[in-house]
């Protein structure tokens, strides 16, 4: 399946990973983000252009500080067809889906999905317009 245009929009999201290779892996290889700086071998930061993505491995005898609030990350693109053609890409991944892609009450059209680490992935378009 061709890999469908790259996202346009993730401001900033710093991570704590447990497995930090498959999730830069889904990330950079499958999303299609771009490295953009690894200062170490247990930290890596991402951009698909205009956003940031750090991932920090979690040190093994390491919980993060403080309950985690994070429900999820989100990127923007640009259609609602868009939305379709991400869903059964990333399924074809074997990436693990939460939900279907469907229409908001807002016209916004969304699906969730989850990465290596867990943490779940909404790839949304805001185009209010029916598609």
């Amino acid at each position: 399946m061709n890999n469908p245009p790259s996202v346009i929009g993730l401001c900033h999201v710093a991570l704590f990973v447990s497995n930090l290779e498959p999730c830069e892996d889904f990330y950079v290889n499958i999303i299609g983000m771009q490295v953009q700086w690894r200062p170490d071998k247990d930290n890596v930061y991402l951009s698909s252009g205009s956003d940031n993505l750090a991932l920090h491995r979690l040190p093994k005898d390491q919980v993060p500080h403080g309950i985690q609030r994070l429900d999820h990350i989100g990127f923007i693109v640009s259609t609602h067809a868009l939305i379709d053609h991400w869903y059964e890409y990333l399924k074809s991944y074997k990436v693990t889906m939460k939900t279907e892609p469907h229409t908001h009450r807002d016209g916004a059209r969304s699906f969730y999905c989850i990465d290596p680490s867990g943490t779940t992935v909404q790839f949304i378009a805001l185009n209010h317009k029916k598609p």
